[in-house]
């Protein structure tokens, strides 16, 4: 059974930084993609950033290339989501999607090609 946990989330100021975590277990980590994904209040969820675990190919949205980074830790069977300088735009629930790796679902890094979800975790960003 797929499972995906994630942590990390919380309130932050805008201009700090936060790590959320996604343990997995129940499927070949290294043979998956990883992928976070957000979803604010009333607006449709969308995909932040994936990552290929086999190769490291990443892909990220535009509105946090520069300020997030995608990362994983094959031995803990973990992905990491590294943010930083956050706004209070990027305020949303973020969750951790998996499915088996295909460069093209890691490029395209959208919510209709990952088929495991994790419960969420909520990140606050105060002005």
């Amino acid at each position: 059974e797929v499972q995906l946990v994630e942590s990390g989330g919380g309130t932050v100021q805008a201009g700090g930084s936060l790590r959320l975590s996604c343990a997995a277990s129940g499927f070949p980590f290294d043979d998956y993609a990883m992928g976070w994904f957000r979803q604010a209040p009333g607006k449709e969820r969308e995909g932040v950033s994936c990552i290929s675990v086999s190769d490291g190919t990443t892909a990220y949205a535009e509105s946090v290339k520069g300020r997030f980074t995608i990362s994983s830790d094959n031995a803990k069977n973990t992905v990491y989501l590294q943010m930083n300088s956050l706004k209070p735009e990027d305020s949303a629930v973020y969750y951790c999607a998996a499915d088996w790796s295909h460069v093209l679902r890691v490029r395209s890094c959208a919510q209709a090609d990952f088929g495991s979800w994790g419960q969420g975790t909520q990140v606050t960003v105060s002005s």
